[in-house]
């Protein structure tokens, strides 16, 4: 039997930093070489960059608020990451928000927060949730080459908005060096590939929450290489207080973000990149699609009404019918 007979595609699906994390590699055989790869990417992240363990790296950091920290240099390129999305989207996308997310209730990890979740129906009335300090992201001190963090008091970072989709751009480029072979990787929902893909493309459902399957609401469409990011305020929900929240804080009110945009997809040349800028879109409200328009990237966005406006390159829904690729 030849090679090319074999070399066909396998997919591996887990659970790790609180969601669902999706393996696809080209080829079956290096199926088990990859998982592997991947989980101790994820651990490595989940040992550094978690809000929910107390012996983490940005566990210890927020602890110490007002202190010089020592921490993994796996930290410090994640903050730093953090801090270019904080740049690019004028403070939009902004890590200090741990305060306000504790505040709306997101106080745990998710698969514990998971159980009150209270389905997509919308707050009503004034939220009462807003963080007592607001320093803002350039209030945070990073020295790379000490490799030390320092935070203000009354400040807590939260990395939720760029670091798993960091982390699957860094799972599926090991992967692909690791093994030669194309890999996609997907953790909540936030996709990163790398190398060849497979005859015929990545294929993808993008819909309002990951977790729904192939036979949710939503649109297939084909990608052949980058990032694919989708944000959305009905993908994590839950009961806090009574009312209604979700995990997109707004950093200049410090409560769950409201606009006329219920979902945000972005496809861009790194899934981080897209995952900038599909928050920052939820964030910029009316004026997300001609943000998005001047970016130049492919985009899709939802209404609350659910409604759908494609932007640039993304396919109409009559046109993925056809499996027209994304570029």
């Amino acid at each position: 039997m030849s090679d090319l007979a074999v070399t066909v595609p396998a997919m591996a699906q887990w659970e790790a930093l609180g969601t669902s994390a999706v393996l696809v590699v080209a080829d079956e055989r290096e199926l088990n070489r990859a998982h592997a790869i991947v989980q101790r990417e994820l651990d490595a992240l989940d040992r550094a960059c978690s809000r929910f363990r107390d012996d983490s790296d940005l566990a210890r950091v927020n602890s110490q608020a007002g202190r010089t920290v020592k921490v993994d240099p796996l930290l410090i390129e994640a903050v730093d990451v953090a801090l270019r999305a904080a740049r690019l989207t004028g403070g939009d996308v902004d890590p200090t928000v741990g305060v306000a997310l504790e505040l709306a209730g997101y106080d745990r990890d998710w698969s514990l927060l998971e159980q009150a979740a209270s389905g997509r129906s919308e707050p009503s009335g004034p939220l009462r949730v807003r963080a007592l300090a607001r320093a803002g992201w350039q209030a945070i001190e990073l020295d790379r080459e000490r490799s030390t963090i320092r935070i203000p008091v009354g400040v807590k970072l939260d990395l939720g908005a760029t670091a798993k989709a960091w982390a699957a751009d860094r799972a599926g480029r090991d992967v692909h060096d690791a093994t030669g072979c194309g890999a996609l990787v997907s953790l909540g929902g936030d996709i990163s590939t790398a190398g060849t893909p497979p005859a015929g493309g990545w294929q993808v459902h993008v819909t309002d929450d990951h977790r729904d399957g192939p036979g949710a609401p939503g649109q297939r469409i084909v990608i052949r290489g980058g990032g694919l990011a989708t944000s959305s305020t009905v993908a994590r929900r839950w009961l806090h207080e009574g009312r209604a929240m979700h995990h997109i804080i707004d950093p200049a009110t410090g409560h769950p973000a409201a606009g006329p945009w219920r979902t945000a997809s972005v496809a861009a040349i790194s899934c981080v990149d897209a995952n900038i800028a599909s928050t920052a879109a939820l964030l910029r409200r009316e004026e997300a699609p001609s943000w998005l328009a001047d970016l130049g990237v492919p985009a899709r966005l939802v209404s609350q009404e659910g409604e759908v406006l494609t932007i640039g390159s993304w396919p109409s829904q009559e046109a993925t019918r056809e499996e027209e690729p994304l570029r």
